[in-house]
């Protein structure tokens, strides 16, 4: 078949190359494939688009104009989050209007329903936009489908699944309650928030960091070193260090630089410059090429010693920075709260841990600790993620499934955090970290004496306590081998 005369047939290639481009007025491509059905040749069309929640994707669709086979795909075509994630969401029974919440399921991640002892693993339902209706309804089906089939070869399963189905189709149609958990080592899966920018009371969010048996499930090169003791054996890891003399601010400045942008240097370094900065051999995330990971600690005034770690891959030109909180524990957490009242408080420098939440009371915002990440920012830049971050989120509003009353309290939300930077009258923001690892710089070098600024320490909770792991944590042992 000669395709050279028709435009709108290309190769894998053209498909590939338009998955890496930023287009979002990406055509539709047909290409000539195989049926797995008749063995004829039928069309797939790759479409690549830009869905809420779930970033880029590439939808393709297969016909097969001989046997009439159909089947479609969403394949993720954007870059793995820094950290996976994990949606847990309660139903009630009777709740019918709780099923109709949109789920994104990338082709990493995992759906579990507890109550039932029920797991959807990655391979199955691949690359899907629904609801959790939709989702539990196709699970009944293709349970359904191979049942008789199965009756012959294993009847003692088979009855199983016939005693199971009804419990599943249950839920399904909202006669019962249980937990929907959807978990994702890639961090590219969503459940939709109807209440946003308010909290969700049904809805919880977790974001962890990656075992090594998932970071070498998503292809990465996972470092066996790496796993011992966590690298504590400076031998493995080839540590060394050289001198401030040798090194510098100025190295070290543009090590930080190269790692993310000249912004989050110069927040930094504002403050003061690192006594050495370190490098040792690490792991490329996205190629898996060795590369360097430079790191200094530095201590900021009026806050607490911090360390910066950044990576840079000469092989791919993969760049990632971050900053960690140094020193020990504290015993307490802290409340950060700053009124905005002129357009200087948006130029005040802020460091939000990933353990924080963040409140605006004036507009009712409140973001669960683990939203946005980790951030090095300024006030005006943490409002401008909030709406991008939210802008995304409400992209599901504007779909087919577009819910007008919905939309129009975006827009007026919108509209709201635009007045905020615009300070048409004070806000407050606050920043709430168990941890006490996030900041707000002062306006002046005396911190007592910015009147609009106030840190406030609390005794954290057990349950805050036991969701970070401090209930579990026994330090005895150490501190009786550091008296000896």
């Amino acid at each position: 078949m000669d395709t050279s005369q028709d435009p709108t047939v290309m190769d894998v290639r053209s498909v590939v190359e338009a998955v890496s481009t930023d287009d979002d007025d990406a055509p539709v491509y047909q290409v000539e494939s195989l049926c797995m059905r008749c063995g004829e040749n039928g069309t797939t069309r790759f479409l690549l688009t830009l869905i809420p929640h779930f970033r880029k994707i590439l939808l393709s669709a297969f016909e097969c104009p001989h046997c009439g086979e159909r089947n479609n795909e969403v394949q993720f075509a954007g870059e793995i989050q820094p950290k996976g994630s994990c949606y847990r969401l309660e139903f009630s029974s009777g709740d019918q209007k709780m099923l109709n919440r949109q789920v994104v399921k990338s082709e990493t991640a995992t759906i579990k329903i507890p109550q039932l002892d029920f797991e959807i693993p990655p391979e199955s339902q691949r690359g899907s936009l629904s609801t959790v209706e939709g989702i539990l309804v196709r699970a009944v089906d293709e349970l359904q489908a191979l049942q008789e089939e199965r009756k012959k070869v294993d009847p003692q399963t088979a009855k199983a699944i016939d005693e199971f189905i009804p419990k599943l189709r249950s839920c399904a149609t909202g006669a019962s309650s249980f937990t929907f958990i959807l978990e994702d080592p890639a961090g590219n899966s969503f459940i939709e928030n109807p209440y946003a920018p308010s909290p969700d009371p049904s809805l919880s969010m977790e974001f962890y960091e990656r075992t090594p048996e998932q970071q070498a499930s998503l292809g990465y090169l996972a470092d066996q070193s790496q796993t011992r003791e966590h690298g504590n054996d400076a031998s493995s890891l080839n540590q060394t260090s050289e001198p401030h003399g040798s090194v510098g601010a100025v190295a070290g400045r543009r090590a930080i630089a190269q790692g993310n942008s000249a912004e989050f240097a110069e927040s930094l370094f504002r403050y003061t410059a690192p006594e050495e900065v370190m490098t040792f051999p690490s792991t490329c995330g996205a190629c898996a090429v060795r590369c360097e990971t430079r790191m200094f600690v530095t201590k900021i005034p009026y806050f607490q010693e911090v360390i910066v770690m950044a990576s840079t891959c000469d092989a791919c030109g993969y760049k990632n920075s971050e900053l960690k909180a140094g020193g020990a524990i504290p015993e307490k957490g802290k409340k950060v709260t700053l009124v905005v009242r002129n357009v200087e408080d948006l130029s005040r420098d802020v460091i939000k841990s990933d353990t924080a939440s963040v409140k605006i009371p004036e507009i009712d915002l409140e973001l669960a600790g683990g939203t946005l990440g980790g951030l090095v920012t300024t006030v005006e830049g943490l409002v401008t993620k909030i709406s991008e971050s939210l802008e995304r989120v409400h992209g599901f509003t504007f779909g087919d499934s577009l819910d007008e009353d919905r939309r129009s309290r975006w827009l007026d939300f919108r509209a709201i955090l635009i007045k905020l930077l615009n300070i048409e009258e004070p806000w407050t923001l606050i920043l709430d970290d168990a941890l006490a690892n996030s900041f707000i710089a002062p306006a002046t070098d005396d911190i007592k004496n910015d009147c609009q600024l106030t840190f406030d320490e609390y005794e954290r909770s057990w349950e805050q306590n036991e969701e970070l792991g401090l209930n579990d944590m026994d330090t005895s042992s150490a501190d009786a081998a550091y008296v000896n």
